[in-house]
């Protein structure tokens, strides 16, 4: 049974910074994409960061262009997200994903989700 479990998150004030770790088991992902999406209250669940199977392909939603930085440790079937100059409007759960294919871009078909960890971004 494969399992995506994030670590990381918490409460940081504005300006402040959080790097929020994915590791995956059950399965390896180093031939696989994996990423990062986020669902704020009363929002709907919007793409993050994502990143290829070999490194080779990351991208980001505008918002966050800059400040993040999404990364892979194949080895230890871990995907990080660093999230630096965070803002009040990054306060979501943000929720690690995986897929067999090697790359999946925006697309929430992302096949294996993980439960979530809470990112709260105080002004």
């Amino acid at each position: 049974q494969v399992q995506l479990v994030e670590s990381g998150g918490g409460l940081v004030q504005a300006g402040g910074s959080l790097r929020l770790s994915c590791a995956a088991s059950g399965r390896a992902f180093s031939t696989g994409a994996m990423g990062w999406f986020r669902q704020a209250p009363g929002k709907e669940r919007e793409f993050v960061a994502t990143i290829s199977w070999n490194g080779g392909i990351a991208d980001y939603t505008n918002s966050v262009k800059g400040r993040f930085a999404i990364s892979r440790d194949n080895a230890k079937n871990t995907v990080y997200l660093q999230m630096n100059s965070l803002k009040p409007e990054d306060t979501a759960v943000y929720y690690c994903v995986a897929d067999r294919a090697g790359y999946v871009g925006r697309s929430s078909a992302y096949e294996y989700w993980g439960q979530g960890t809470q990112v709260t971004v105080s002004s």
